[in-house]
């Protein structure tokens, strides 16, 4: 008798989820006993973001169903706001597909609907990148709250495994697997540093460094403060800048308003709302420095031996390499920051780094235990573990 293929609905809401489920996505859909259900929401389905869901549909990955949830702002109550939307939202989704299992990335507030909405139909959840630590953010709540409502915890590292057991987890839940996103590194096709040079209309020869800068949540009130610090160190960097936007997050406009007039008065700077995977990696590969906030300085930049510059404490708490150089949200220390990432020796010194994040090999352990993990009453009903 012929086992119908377990149905895995795996949620993406943002160009920095899907590009770390693109290999667990390629594996599921090669799957013969797996069913793929892609559910798209969030950040994919806005223009301002660049309407990321496009890149999905260009990648061939049929989308199962879109739930829209962004309000048109980012003030707290629209973030409030867009989070009973998605909760609905997923809500219908689940009770439309039937899934056997949803799959989760992360710690944004998107992602926490998608796991709210699951508890209502006693779906077993799995979460990918459990157990990490961001200080200076809500995520890190948001992160540690999806722990609790999931079933099966498929971390990074070690010590996010431990991190998660320290919550309670039972042992038997928690599979240290890899960053999955690492996976599709050594395969990516990359552009060459003419073809990145020629879409971006960056000089080929010129020095260049990336950008990504996002609300420290925690600290919301003081975005403009902590941008204007970061421009105001941007405008004395001797190299072609690439700027990309922020996520959808509380005050994250104010962030988009001021990189959009750093960008109309500085001939020497690009800004994107969104660059795709491929254009992004290549990107990292050719770049001199990256500076900024975002989690891909510390998961996928030491892949690349790419100085960072580390801006604030949105990131605190979190496994890094020795790529990262840590500085406060002020404009000197920005600068003295990338001083020592651009420093030849500094990159020197980074050859043959080591990637906490795991070996590129994520997907397939992320694979197994999707496959094999009884879907019973055992899984669904959540017990502490005793210390």
């Amino acid at each position: 008798m012929t086992r119908e293929p377990r149905r895995i609905c795996v949620v993406t809401v943002s160009r920095s989820d899907y590009g770390h489920l693109r290999p667990v996505l390629d594996a599921i859909r090669a799957a013969p006993d797996l069913a793929l259900q892609l559910v798209a929401g969030g950040m994919h389905l806005s223009p301002m973001f660049g309407l990321t869901v496009s890149e999905i549909e260009a990648d061939g990955y049929p989308i199962a169903v879109r739930v829209e949830m962004l309000e048109p702002d980012d003030t707290p109550a629209a973030i409030g706001a867009s989070i009973g939307r998605g909760t609905a939202g997923f809500a219908a989704a689940y009770a439309s597909l039937r899934p056997d299992l949803v799959l989760l990335l992360g710690d944004r507030f998107e992602m926490l609907a998608a796991a709210v909405a699951a508890l209502a139909f006693t779906l077993p959840v799995a979460h990918l990148h459990g157990g990490e630590v961001t200080e200076g953010a809500m995520d890190n709540q948001i992160r540690h709250a999806i722990t609790k409502l999931a079933h099966l915890h498929l971390t990074s590292a070690a010590p996010h495994a431990a991190n998660v057991a320290a919550m309670g987890e039972e042992p038997w839940r928690i599979h240290v697997t890899g960053a999955p996103g690492l996976d599709r590194l050594p395969a990516l096709a990359s552009l060459s540093r003419d073809e990145v040079a020629a879409r971006l209309g960056l000089p080929v020869d010129g020095r260049w460094v990336v950008v990504t800068f996002h609300p420290v949540t925690l600290e919301y009130r003081d975005t403009g403060a902590h941008v204007a610090e970061l421009v105001a160190a941007l405008e004395k960097v001797d190299a072609d800048l690439v700027l990309t936007f922020p996520n959808a997050d509380t005050a994250g406009r104010v962030i988009i308003e001021r990189l959009e007039e750093l960008a109309a008065r500085r001939p020497r700077v690009r800004l994107a709302r969104s660059l795709g995977d491929r254009l992004y990696l290549s990107l990292l590969r050719h770049a001199a420095a990256m500076v900024g906030n975002s989690s891909s300085g510390l998961i996928e930049a030491p892949s690349f031996e790419l100085p960072v510059v580390n801006v604030g404490s949105r990131q605190r708490g979190r496994l890094r390499a020795a790529n990262v150089v840590d500085v406060a949200p002020a404009r000197e220390d920005v600068l003295r920051g990338l001083e020592i990432a651009l420093a030849p020796a500094f990159r020197a010194g980074l050859r043959g780094l080591g990637n906490p994040y795991g070996d590129g090999g994520a997907a397939p352990r992320v694979l197994r235990v999707l496959r094999a993990t009884p879907l019973d009453d055992r899984l669904v009903t959540k017990q502490q573990a005793i210390a």
